[in-house]
């Protein structure tokens, strides 16, 4: 199938509600580079915040049910977990390059380049899975001492940590072909695809975990087999649509002829998006030992605030992804104009979302706090988190779209530092002045960040008006 035989124009199709909604869940054949912007955004974002929201339920699932093993096993998943976070930055730093490439193919009206981006993405992600498994599937044990784990909790979580770490091949490849769907604008596969994997988890996590039926009962490493099986059929489910099933373009035997200049590509796009990634991850380690010396409620009360603002920020994600899908696909058709345009009506959007989400946790923090709190300090800290955070929503919403903005053109340096200006030079040096200069305690990392995020909005804005962005060649 190609983009000219088979994709409606914007005059061919039903713009009805019911028709486009129906359109962003079962997917779509429209040509994201015409037509109705809003609609456009529609349609990409809400399967890509369903996406989001099935892809934060691997951790509680895993927690949930590993909870009823003992609290070394929810440590080894904590600790493990806090590892993965490195796995998650390199699958999304080589999903950006991924995904800002077909996208570009795409709006070119090149399926061919699109199909050939495809396979240099996968053969990418295969050699850095490769490189990551060996790695944690020999040192999981020096890992898990390094992350301050006592020889019990080594000795029971050794396995699961090595399935995790080792079976790293089945995150990357998740994060990766559904990047190609959504960069390609079918972003409704990518969601069927993390759900099907989903399910999968909830279904298996506790048959391994407890030896339900004919399963084996493996404790704490059940979950990780779980997990990992979970994960496994999503990806075997992603690539039957990629080479199989109804999309954008076609995989030939051809495209899988190694073109070192298109792995290079790739790697000069991706490179920066993995540290772009990490930088952001690192920076709330930072804030978390800047809160430590505060003691356990403290500590307790920042990670429920932050763990709702997350869950809070995933329509957020939606949209920013859908803007950078319509940029890379609008730059590829040479109409730079839309693509700005898609981008600060995404902003529009999403500014409406979050502030209004804000309004809801300024005026019931405390409500929503009280969900998770057990203990009168730890509740009063989670409260004043979510309201302070909350203050800078209406920043959040505009900085997240612009910094994805850049990455669906392939400009993923620029979000890269300011990241790290914003977060590391900036955020947690002034979280330390805050908290403890100025006597402000936990209240002043709350403060950092909310303030932390709003220069982010701010710079980016100044950085994006200069449209250098629109050049960037992928």
């Amino acid at each position: 199938m190609t983009l000219d035989s088979k994709t409606p124009s914007a005059e061919t199709v039903d713009n009805s509600f019911f028709s486009i909604l129906r359109e962003a869940v079962w997917g779509t054949q429209r040509d994201f580079t015409q037509g109705s912007l809003g609609t456009a955004l529609f349609i990409l974002s809400v399967p890509m915040i369903i996406e989001m929201m099935a892809e934060s339920l691997f951790a509680i699932v895993d927690i949930f049910f590993v909870a009823h093993v003992g609290p070394s096993a929810v440590a080894v998943v904590g600790i493990t977990e806090s590892m993965m976070y490195l796995i998650y930055s390199v699958a999304i730093g080589l999903s950006i390059g991924a995904a800002a490439t077909v996208a570009r193919r795409i709006g070119e009206k090149d399926p061919d380049g699109a199909a050939k981006a495809a396979t240099h993405s996968i053969y990418l992600g295969l050699i850095v899975a490769v490189v990551l498994g060996a790695v944690g599937v020999t040192f999981a044990p020096n890992f898990l001492r390094l992350m301050g784990a006592d020889e019990s909790v080594v000795a029971q979580g050794v396995n699961f940590t090595r399935i995790m770490l080792g079976g790293n091949f089945v995150v990357v490849f998740l994060f990766l072909l559904n990047s190609i769907f959504r960069g390609a604008g079918d972003a409704a596969i990518a969601m069927r695809v993390l759900w099907f994997a989903n399910i999968l988890n909830m279904i298996l996590a506790p048959c391994f975990i407890f030896g339900v039926w004919i399963f084996p009962e493996l404790g704490v490493t059940g979950a990780a087999v779980g997990t990992s099986i979970g994960r496994g059929c999503g990806v075997l489910f992603a690539a039957y649509y990629l080479f199989r099933g109804e999309k954008r373009f076609t995989i030939h035997a051809h495209h899988w002829r190694i073109d070192f200049g298109q792995l290079w590509k790739l790697v000069k796009v991706s490179a920066p998006g993995i540290l772009q990634f990490f930088i952001q991850t690192a920076s709330w380690i930072g804030l978390v030992r800047v809160i430590t010396l505060f003691g356990t409620q403290a500590v307790a009360g920042y990670q429920i605030g932050i763990r709702v603002v997350i869950f809070a920020l995933l329509p957020s994600i939606g949209l920013a992804n859908a803007a950078a899908t319509l940029v890379g696909q609008n730059l590829g058709a040479k109409r730079p104009e839309r693509a700005e345009k898609a981008v600060w009506t995404a902003v529009i959007y999403n500014v409406c979302v979050q502030t209004s989400i804000g309004i809801v946790f300024v005026i019931f923090a405390g409500s929503i706090a009280s969900i998770f709190a057990t203990e009168p300090d730890e509740l009063m800290y989670a409260t004043d988190a979510l309201r302070i955070i909350a203050y800078g929503f209406f920043f959040y919403a505009i900085g997240m779209v612009l910094e994805t903005a850049f990455n669906g053109a392939g400009d993923t340096w620029t979000p890269t530092y300011l990241n790290f200006f914003v977060f590391w030079v900036f955020e947690i040096p002034l979280a330390y002045i805050l908290a403890y200069y100025f006597g402000l305690g936990p209240h002043g990392v709350f403060w950092a960040i909310t303030i932390a995020f709003s220069v982010l909005a701010i710079v980016a804005t100044i950085l994006f008006r200069r449209g250098t962005w629109k050049l960037k060649v992928v």
